[in-house]
C-alpha cells in the first residue's frame, strides 16, 4: 500500500520574500504544426521533460476533427487545477478540510467585439459540500488573490515574444 500524497507546504505568507520575481518552477512546452503546419489544428505539444506529449486538434465546433485536445481544454485544466490548489491552501489555513472541493473551469473562445481579435471568457464554478457561502466566500476571494491564473486573468501577465536565432 502506498502512502497518500501530501501537499507541498505552500503558504501565503512565507513565500513572499523579496522585491523581484523569483520563479519556484519553470517549464517549457514546444508546439509544432503537424500535417497542416498549424499548431492549433494539427499540432503536437511536448513538454521539455517529455511528460506532456499530445496531439492538438481544432474542436469540431471550429471546423476541426475534434480528435485531440485543444488549447482551451488545456487552459481550463490548468486554471481549475491552480485555483483548486490555491483554495486548498487557504482552506487549510482556515482549519477546513479541502478534500471535497471541486473546481470546474469553462473556457469560451470567441471574437472580441472591440477589435475582432480572439478572446477567452472564463467561468469557474466551485463545489464545496458542507461549507456555507458565508464561510466559503472570503476564502474564494483569498484564493482568487493567490492563484496565478486568476491574477493573470485580472491583471495580465508579463509576456515576451522573441524570434529564435
Amino acid at each position: 500500500m502506498t502512502e497518500p500524497i501530501q501537499p507541498h507546504d505552500l503558504s501565503t505568507e512565507k513565500d513572499l520574500d523579496g522585491n523581484s520575481f523569483a520563479p519556484l518552477y519553470t517549464t517549457a512546452v514546444t508546439v509544432t504544426g503537424g500535417t497542416t503546419a498549424h499548431g492549433r489544428a494539427s499540432g503536437r505539444a511536448r513538454s521539455d521533460d517529455g511528460i506532456l506529449d499530445l496531439d492538438l486538434r481544432l474542436p469540431a465546433e471550429l471546423g476541426g476533427d475534434g480528435r485531440g485536445t485543444n488549447p482551451e481544454q488545456l487552459f481550463a485544466a490548468g486554471f481549475a487545477a491552480c485555483f483548486h490548489g490555491a483554495l486548498s491552501v487557504v482552506a487549510r489555513q482556515a482549519a477546513l478540510d479541502p478534500a471535497a472541493i471541486s473546481v470546474e473551469a469553462t473556457v469560451a473562445f470567441g471574437h472580441s467585439p472591440q477589435d475582432g481579435g480572439y478572446v477567452l471568457h472564463i467561468d469557474l464554478v466551485v463545489s464545496w459540500p458542507g461549507v456555507t457561502p458565508e464561510v466559503a466566500t472570503p476564502l474564494l476571494q483569498r484564493a482568487d488573490a493567490l492563484c496565478p491564473y486568476a491574477r493573470m486573468a485580472w491583471h495580465g501577465t508579463p509576456t515576451t515574444i522573441t524570434l529564435a536565432s
